[in-house]
């Protein structure tokens, strides 16, 4: 038996599961600005007492890498490293983006298209890939600002849905017949329970000393003009 804790803190959603043998038994999430550093503790306690279960009998820790928004990022793997240290138990790493493309086929077993998960990188920049309907990779996690020419050969030769907080913004400008967008939140912890679980079974840990987010971008910090 696998029980496993996932978070998921990649993007404005903060979401805590906890999965046994790759079954959510247990969900707590809520979205909005600023709430991963003052619910996410609090998500993983209510978990745990929603399944009637304690910290020890954990298996492993499953976490969101990213990419997504940094300060998301480093607030969900600093408190799953802190976790794993505490507890003595390994680290999982799930790609955010991969996790995105598994919830949406979870809820479309039948669909036959290709899945391109978003996340908003500001302006018309997004953090993307492209995945077929088994959850094979066919565009690796990258960085791209859309226009008009983006994903043509994919959207000439096949159906492609597009997901995540980046698409809604996309949608004006990827106009073609085969382009499809969700608006569903496939932003939960829920969507890591069969990847966490097969990833415990080839015991694909992360050294957890080193471990850290996929950022995919530099954080740049910028201050504000002073107002005269």
């Amino acid at each position: 038996m696998a029980t496993i804790l996932q978070i998921e803190t990649a993007t404005p959603v903060c979401s805590v599961a906890l999965s046994v043998n790759g079954t959510t038994v247990a969900l707590k999430e809520q979205a909005g600005q600023h709430v991963h550093a003052a619910n996410l503790t609090l998500f993983i306690d209510e978990v745990l007492q929603m399944a009637k279960l304690s910290y020890a009998q954990l298996d492993a820790i499953a976490v969101s890498k990213g990419p997504g928004s940094y300060t998301g990022l480093r607030i969900g793997v600093s408190t799953a490293k802190g976790l794993c240290f505490a507890l003595d138990k390994p680290l999982i790493a799930i790609g955010t983006l991969q996790m995105m493309a598994n919830g949406f086929l979870q809820n479309h077993p039948n669909y036959g298209g290709l899945i391109c998960p978003m996340i908003d990188a500001r302006r018309m920049e997004v953090f993307t890939a492209v995945y077929d309907n088994k959850l094979q990779s066919l565009e690796a996690v990258n960085a791209k600002i859309i226009d008009e020419k983006s994903f043509v050969l994919e959207l000439d030769n096949h159906f492609v849905t597009f997901i995540g907080d980046g698409a809604a913004k996309c949608a004006p400008v990827l106009e073609h017949p085969n382009a499809h967008f969700s608006d569903a939140n496939f932003n939960s912890a829920t969507y890591m329970s069969r990847l966490a679980y097969e990833a415990f079974n080839r015991e694909a840990f992360e050294n957890v000393a080193y471990f850290e987010p996929f950022y995919l971008k530099d954080f740049v910090f910028t201050t504000p003009k002073n107002k005269l």
